[in-house]
């Protein structure tokens, strides 16, 4: 149960009627997990700490570099060298010290993802690689969590949610087919800082509607950013029957 020092960190929160108290403490006894700790997953991590989600799980195998500080706010010059999950895990607790946070080290596989996930209230999908991608999607989908995705490159970006508990939600594998290449990365393409900021905070804003019940989440839809001329769109994303990973298999 909330403290009265909770009633008045989140006070700003509570008065909104669509959270009141109610809503905020499903955020207290949610669990999130994050997989990467970079442009995307640093926003989104503080913001989901900031907001009072009770557990935050932050997974990355990687270490903090230079190139990274231009986005990755989470991480600062003093970081350089160490774990990103360690660097994001003091920042997270100096933003909120009441929030629970379990770092990884670690690449997750789907094995640790079948272990890690019936713990989990909403997955968020903040990696740059295709691999973990689908496999946290399968995980996603054979678990039943709801998975938010988020992708961000040169003034580009985009976001959907994926939620296998709705029979009719397509997965992550409704978008993207196994064997296609590898996405395209900053290190190659290069990403303006601000735009990993916008879809990392999108990001964190549905994984809290989907905690809490509130407004209509994004299922079922992919928003796509253009930064450069400041528009967004959105497009319908059906459930492809022959999905591997979701069609027919009694999801």
């Amino acid at each position: 149960m909330m403290q009265d020092e909770d009633l008045l960190r989140y006070s700003r929160q509570i008065m909104l009627p669509e959270m009141d108290i109610a809503g905020q403490q499903r955020l207290l006894d949610a669990t999130v997990l994050i997989i990467g700790m970079g442009g995307l997953g640093c926003p989104a991590a503080m913001y989901l700490a900031a907001a009072g989600v009770g557990h935050l799980i932050i997974a990355d195998d990687d270490i903090v570099e230079i190139t990274n500080l231009q986005r990755q706010i989470a991480h600062s010059q003093a970081n350089i060298g160490q774990a990103k999950v360690q660097s994001a895990l003091a920042t997270l607790q100096g933003l909120n010290p009441n929030v629970r946070i379990t770092a990884l080290n670690e690449r997750l596989d789907q094995a640790r993802l079948a272990q890690l996930l019936p713990e989990v209230t909403v997955a968020l999908d903040a990696c740059d690689n295709f691999s973990t991608r689908f496999a946290l999607n399968q995980a996603c989908v054979d678990q039943r969590v709801p998975l938010v995705s988020g992708a961000a490159i040169r003034m580009e970006g985009q976001v959907a949610v994926f939620d296998s508990r709705d029979d009719s939600s397509p997965c992550y594998q409704c978008l993207y087919r196994l064997g296609d290449d590898e996405q395209a990365t900053c290190a190659t393409n290069g990403v303006m800082a601000p735009v990993v900021g916008i879809i990392g905070a999108v990001q964190a804003m549905e994984a809290i509607k989907l905690i809490t019940g509130i407004g209509s989440p994004l299922t079922g839809r992919l928003l796509l950013l253009d930064a450069k001329n400041l528009q967004w769109r959105e497009m319908r994303l059906p459930k492809d029957p022959q999905c591997k990973a979701c069609g027919g298999t009694g999801h």
